[in-house]
């Protein structure tokens, strides 16, 4: 499971950085300056996710606690729905997309709560 993790976070990282740059320099005349600002959050979250990611992946490989599994599961969802629906919203102005942000941001926490939850209990949910 550790590689998958390894994985997201890798290229979630190194296209966090593509998006930042593509923001940065040919967006910034070409969009609104509250949509570009929008696409800068979702390239931040996105970015600060992929180096959780491979916190995860370092501690799947440790151990296999379903809480470190559950909280890797929770930041890959949640920089696709949190952070893809905010780049499309800021690209093609289509409001409704901000209607699914919410729910990869409830996955973006839930992946935080859930490494917490190993940290204060890790015997206990270990498989």
């Amino acid at each position: 499971m550790y590689k998958r993790f390894l994985l997201a976070g890798s290229l979630f990282g190194a296209l966090a950085i593509g998006a930042g740059a593509f923001g940065a320099h040919l967006l910034k005349q070409r969009v609104a300056p509250p949509m570009l600002e929008v696409f800068n959050t979702a390239a931040r979250y996105q970015l600060i996710h992929a180096v959780a990611l491979l916190v995860v992946a370092l501690l799947a490989h440790q151990s296999r606690r379903r809480a470190v599994v559950f909280a890797g599961w929770g930041f890959v969802g949640g920089v696709l729905l949190f952070s893809g629906s905010l780049y499309v919203l800021a690209l093609s102005g289509a409001r409704w997309f901000g209607a699914i942000t919410p729910i990869g941001g409830v996955l973006l926490i839930a992946g935080w709560l859930a490494l917490a939850w190993s940290a204060w209990r890790p015997r206990a949910d270990s498989q």
